[in-house]
């Protein structure tokens, strides 16, 4: 089970949640997502929004598209959660945001049409 809280890099950030709300644990690979993190993907885990809380100081807030929001700190840039109104009722948190993010560990891959060809992961999760 995944500890319920995390932070952004500087520690002014921070977020806290009910560990058994944990909707699922996922890699995203879509184009959006890697650019927001300049990374080659990211790992995320959803939680009822209920269940999740702002403990720190309040992220800002990036309408990347139509739907879509993304939450990070405006002070170390660090990216912190995504929201989008294609799953109503829950946030997304970054995995690597987590204070023990070895806990979140993946269950699939979205958006694997957009992996990258030169990213090579040797596992057998679910693709889609």
């Amino acid at each position: 089970m995944i500890e319920g809280k995390g932070r952004c890099l500087c520690g002014r950030v921070t977020y806290k949640f009910d560990p058994e709300a944990v909707l699922w644990q996922g890699h995203c690979h879509c184009e959006s997502c890697r650019r927001a993190c300049s990374a080659p993907m990211t790992t995320f885990f959803g939680v009822r929004d209920s269940a999740w809380r702002w403990s720190g100081e309040p992220p800002a807030v990036f309408a990347s598209s139509p739907g879509v929001h993304r939450f990070f700190c405006d002070r170390c840039g660090s990216q912190m959660a995504y929201r989008t109104e294609q799953s109503p009722g829950e946030i997304h948190g970054y995995s690597a945001s987590l204070d023990a993010p070895e806990q979140a560990e993946p269950a699939n891959h979205d958006h694997a049409d957009e992996q990258l060809p030169w990213l090579h992961l040797a596992d057998d999760l679910p693709r889609a």
